[in-house]
């Protein structure tokens, strides 16, 4: 799913969800240790979200979603989080195990005693079995829209009893997008990029998360044309990408892979590039290009930053 660093082991599994995706919005969340107290957060209980229904604020959450856990630290439900999968690299302070989120364990879960468990999806069929430890289990999928990510930041705002920071923090994200997007330039012809999610040069279609992210900003997405079958996550040949001679480059495998603008004007024919002349690689934290929480107003930052001081057409 599309909340680990990209490698090419995951993007079958990214594939069948349909999916690959700020820090300034996180500075104005509230406190993450500080839990609502016991007598303003018991007033909005029993709580039911979905089909998840709560009877009392929750105090022992697992998250299983690294994704999940940056935006319940986000909301000022921190205090409440008691352990998080290894993959939750974000906060620094968060409870980090080695519990998985792609191979739950159900067992190893309810060891911790939660009074909520957080997943992106119901790998082994989890959800069945927690259920029926009477473990209550709330499941946020990796989104499709930025409205998806909005709604799950209220869920967990709702669950958690942080419903109006919640709110706060969605709308913040909402107008610091807005005014990134309304302050860029505006061109007659759009620039070009390539969004990469490993050396092999796997990348995404305008059609995921992340492609609409570059969408917004007014960029052509160089890989759509190599995306027939529409996976979303074609893998392109060094052939049609020299072609294509993007403007820009993302790469989304610095961590993963190690990957620089050094690299990249290292490949083979690929020095002549537009990107690369101009000094128009960008390299992006994996896990801020790769989930879909608060930090994604830093992705759509990193994107505009880089298209501004190219001039207009």
């Amino acid at each position: 799913m599309f909340q680990h660093r990209f490698s090419r082991r995951l993007l079958g599994a990214l594939a069948a969800t349909g999916l690959v995706a700020a820090l300034a919005a996180c500075a104005t969340a509230e406190d993450p240790a500080a839990a609502p107290s016991p007598s303003s957060a018991a007033a909005a209980y029993p709580v039911t979200v979905g089909s998840v229904t709560l009877p009392a604020q929750p105090v022992k959450i697992v998250s299983l979603s690294p994704t999940a856990t940056e935006m319940l630290f986000a909301i000022g439900a921190g205090g409440q989080v008691a352990a998080v999968d290894e993959q939750s690299t974000f906060p620094a302070d968060a409870p980090k195990t080695n519990l998985s989120g792609y191979q739950p364990n159900a067992e190893a879960i309810a060891a911790k005693n939660p009074d909520l468990v957080v997943l992106s999806g119901d790998a082994n069929n989890v959800v069945a079995q927690l259920t029926t430890l009477k473990i209550p289990v709330f499941v946020a999928p990796a989104a499709v829209t930025l409205d998806d990510s909005y709604a799950q930041i209220n869920d967990l705002g709702k669950l958690t009893g942080h419903a109006d920071q919640a709110a706060a923090l969605a709308k913040q994200m909402k107008d610091d997008i807005a005014k990134l997007v309304k302050d860029l330039p505006q061109r007659s012809k759009p620039l070009t990029y390539y969004y990469e999610l490993d050396p092999t040069l796997y990348s995404v279609t305008s059609k995921t998360f992340i492609g609409s992210l570059f969408t917004l900003a007014g960029l052509t997405n160089v890989a759509d044309a190599a995306d027939p079958k529409g996976s979303g996550y074609p893998q392109l040949t060094a052939e049609s990408l020299i072609k294509s001679n993007p403007d820009l480059i993302f790469l989304a495998d610095t961590k993963c892979c190690a990957q620089n603008a050094d690299s990249v004007k290292a490949r083979a024919g690929w020095a002549a590039l537009t990107a690369v002349t101009k000094n128009q690689v960008i390299a992006l934290d994996d896990d801020i290009a790769s989930r879909w929480g608060p930090r994604v107003v830093d992705l759509v930052r990193a994107i505009t930053q880089a298209t501004t001081p190219i001039p207009a057409a």
